[in-house]
């Protein structure tokens, strides 16, 4: 009886040891304030099922269209720590002339922290530096990268000074006010907080969810980040070295949509993360700040954008069941018919339409409603050939345009002849109808439960 309970005691311990040092246990939760797609969690009314627990202070997420999907507190300043490297990088494209070769100063070998393994007096191509930078997160790559494109931008423009490293700091804000930043300042191109890099730093979820988008639009950028691991040679010493960087971004491991791109952590901003992910062709970004541990940043990130991916529904706007067979060119297909367009030298007939586009497809986000439909026929005159434009149909979630195309004749409808417009002419004079009704066909499914319903 002793030796059993003795094991069962054993057996709690190692539970609550476990519990204790076991990844992602942090708590991670949905908060009443959190933002769903402009309006809190509150306000909508949803269920902690229906949104992205997570554990980060401050989280933005967006898509590739700027369009924001979910925000914690993503308008409160915070540290960022090494995500600063991010905007290092952009600037340092936009600025650094074409051959440039990066040097290892003392300063850059001695910043210390986060290295990529550079040495005082260390030479390397500029995308060997940008990888030091971003792959391990090298503080000496920043100030090595600062330093070198900083002293090009003056010789560029003497009025900048004669300090490369202010130089290049200053062109990282005003990039950032370039991007719609409003609440970001950057005092160095690492992201270092303390000591003698204390000072006013930081940023937003939401401003660095910008930089994000900025960032995956440089394809260097997007090769380095998505890569992993990897390694460069730098000349060392008159001869050639190889260099391993190691990358500190796990959710590349963890996620299988991931394409990058940075982590960051200090003490004061504790552990971050900017990511950008891939599926199907769409494309997110998410920045998470102030997570309790280096894991559940990650653990964060893939929640977001498995949040996001679940509710983004693909969408057809063909949605009619009445179809016709189109002839243009010589060539036939099927083809819904939209609606009938009135055809104004006629009193009984209509141009079926169809869409420009009939198989035309459009992402949205089920928690924004269902998407409404607006369709204006052009006033039709004279023979309509099959193809030609009889109109336009708009589509709006939250009375926002999501998509618009040109309405075309399904099939052609002559104008009419001399006998018929006496008749027409007559009939119209006794009292017949003018011109035939215009009719829509078309019906947009409903996105109910935030999902789209299919009898």
């Amino acid at each position: 009886m002793r030796k059993r309970l003795v094991i069962s005691h054993i057996f709690i311990a190692c539970l609550l040891i476990a519990m204790l040092i076991a990844p992602g246990a942090a708590m991670a939760e949905v908060r009443k304030a959190d933002i769903v797609a402009g309006i809190s969690v509150d306000d909508r009314g949803l269920t902690v099922s229906e949104c992205p627990s997570i554990d980060a202070s401050y989280a933005a997420l967006i898509a590739k269209d700027g369009t924001v999907y979910f925000e914690r507190e993503a308008n409160q300043p915070s540290r960022i720590a090494s995500i600063t490297k991010v905007m290092t990088a952009i600037v340092a494209i936009d600025n650094a002339p074409e051959g440039t070769y990066v040097g290892g100063s003392q300063a850059a070998a001695e910043v210390g922290e986060s290295s990529a393994g550079l040495q005082e007096g260390d030479v390397l191509d500029f995308e060997s530096a940008l990888k030091a930078l971003l792959v391990p997160s090298g503080n000496d790559a920043a100030v090595a990268i600062a330093e070198t494109v900083g002293a090009a931008m003056i010789a560029n423009d003497p009025s900048l000074g004669n300090d490369p490293m202010s130089a290049f700091v200053h062109a990282m804000n005003e990039k950032a006010a370039q991007l719609g930043c409003t609440d970001t300042l950057y005092e160095n191109p690492h992201g270092l907080d303390d000591g003698v890099y204390d000072g006013q730093l930081h940023s937003t979820a939401a401003d660095q969810a910008k930089v994000a988008k900025c960032a995956m639009e440089y394809q260097l950028i997007r090769d380095i980040v998505g890569g992993g691991t990897t390694k460069i040679t730098v000349t060392r010493d008159g001869g050639p070295a190889e260099v391993e960087l190691e990358t500190t971004d796990e959710l590349l491991e963890m996620y299988k949509y991931t394409i990058g791109i940075k982590t960051g952590v200090t003490d004061s901003a504790g552990p971050s993360f900017m990511g950008a992910a891939s599926k199907d062709g769409r494309e997110l970004y998410s920045v998470v700040l102030g997570s309790t541990d280096e894991y559940q940043r990650f653990a964060d990130t893939k929640e977001l954008f498995q949040w996001a991916y679940d509710h983004c529904i693909e969408l057809g706007l063909a949605n009619s069941d009445q179809w016709a067979t189109m002839r243009v060119n010589g060539q036939s297909k099927e083809v819904p018919i939209i609606g009938a367009a009135s055809h104004a030298d006629w009193i009984d007939r209509t141009v079926p339409a169809t869409l420009a586009d009939p198989e035309a497809k459009i992402e949205v986000f089920d928690f924004e409603g269902n998407v409404s439909q607006s369709v204006s026929f052009d006033e039709l005159h004279g023979t309509i050939q099959a193809g030609d434009k009889v109109g336009t149909i708009v589509f709006k979630q939250r009375n926002q345009v999501v998509a618009e195309q040109d309405l075309v004749a399904a099939e052609t409808v002559e104008a009419p002849n001399v006998i018929d417009v006496v008749s027409i002419w007559w009939q119209r004079l006794i009292g017949g109808p003018a011109v035939a009704d215009s009719e829509v066909y078309n019906v947009m499914p409903i996105i109910s439960n935030h999902r789209t319903m299919v009898e």
